[in-house]
């Protein structure tokens, strides 16, 4: 099945890969509403998220998200002209939650669907801000789960991978260093706050894959275990030495190993592709100092940065609902009303069929 393409069509987006229970709705590049119930206060008590508690937070509230959504955008539902939901990657439970209820409201509504992949959306997010996305593009995907440099010709088509991490996402690796800190969950706005008063410069934690070595294999690869290692470690030997561990210098010094290695590499990979685009999207996208440092870089070799501000970094319906609006325009196949949820969807597949 195919949708007819349609440059002012209303999509309403359903996100429910982790934590948010996120709603919006969108007139082509037009956002208009946007509306998160989060349960992060639910998790904080385990110091991460639980898949368990997620889905059943879900549950709770969907339908009122939905209700005051659409509320907030002014419209019925006989205004929408299709649906997306985030299908897959994520937390299984919690995208099973989104998935029935997007299916139930197309087939109530009689509209089309389209189950699309939660990192692509971080990028079609942008156009609600910055306009039609540049072709091609790099973007760097950071996040709790996922970190990833990708090569973007077509959101709604064509993604290639350039590089992933090995092993933490740079948003786990906060969440990990924040706890050694005695920070609150989640650890990225935690640190972000506690490195201003720090001296970024005051520890010299380790850069991995950063070594000449890593060049040809990991080129565009990224590892945080052990920056995280290394924290663990330098911390209790203040504590074994009876010296003050200064929060504020950990923090800082802690958040330069990873943002300097993440800022490196997405500018490495624009030069290796020869694009002078960048797109900055995920959760860690909100933390100020990437934002700063990326924007400096790019701006040593002439290339132009779009990040959208914070609210649309972290998971949201609008980022689904602009995913979901671009494929409408460009006449992208629909997916079918039984798709499923898929909690290891790859990049590459834009829409799940």
């Amino acid at each position: 099945m195919t949708a007819k393409p349609n440059q002012t069509s209303i999509v309403v987006g359903i996100e429910t890969s982790c934590d948010e229970t996120a709603v919006a709705f969108v007139r082509g590049r037009e956002l208009l509403s946007d509306v998160v119930a989060s349960s992060v206060d639910e998790h904080a008590r385990f110091g991460g998220v639980v898949p368990e508690v997620a889905s059943r937070a879900h549950v709770e509230a969907l339908a009122a998200t939905l209700a005051s959504a659409r509320e907030q955008a002014g419209l019925e539902w006989s205004d929408v002209d299709a649906i997306a939901v985030t299908a897959g990657p994520g937390l299984v439970g919690a995208l099973l939650v989104g998935v029935s209820a997007a299916q139930g409201l197309a087939l109530a509504l009689q509209r089309p669907l389209y189950g699309v992949n939660h990192l692509a959306a971080h990028v079609a997010v942008d156009r609600l801000v910055h306009g039609e996305l540049p072709q091609p593009a790099v973007a760097l995907l950071v996040s709790g789960g996922h970190t990833s440099l990708l090569r973007v010709d077509d959101v709604t088509a064509d993604v290639t991978p350039l590089g992933q991490t090995l092993d933490d996402a740079a948003g786990e690796a906060f969440d990990k260093v924040a706890r050694l800190l005695g920070l609150p969950f989640p650890g990225g706005p935690a640190i972000d706050v506690q490195a201003r008063d720090g001296d970024r410069a005051s520890i010299d934690f380790p850069r991995g894959l950063t070594h000449p070595g890593d060049a040809d294999q990991h080129r565009h690869d990224f590892s945080f275990s052990g920056v995280k290692t290394a924290v663990s470690r330098w911390i209790r030997a203040r504590e074994q030495a009876g010296e003050p561990v200064v929060v504020a210098d950990v923090a800082a010094s802690f958040q330069e190993a990873v943002v300097d290695v993440l800022s490196a590499k997405a500018i490495r990979a624009c030069r290796d592709e020869g694009i002078e685009h960048l797109i900055v999207g995920g959760g860690v996208a909100a933390n100020s100092r990437l934002r700063a440092l990326v924007e400096q870089r790019a701006d040593a070799h002439g290339i132009e940065v779009r990040i959208p501000p914070p609210r649309l970094c972290t998971d949201n319906g609008a980022m689904v609902a602009s995913l979901g609006a671009a494929l409408v325009e460009r006449g992208r196949p629909t997916s079918n009303l039984g798709l499923p949820a898929d909690s290891s969807l790859p990049v590459t597949e834009i829409t799940l069929r």
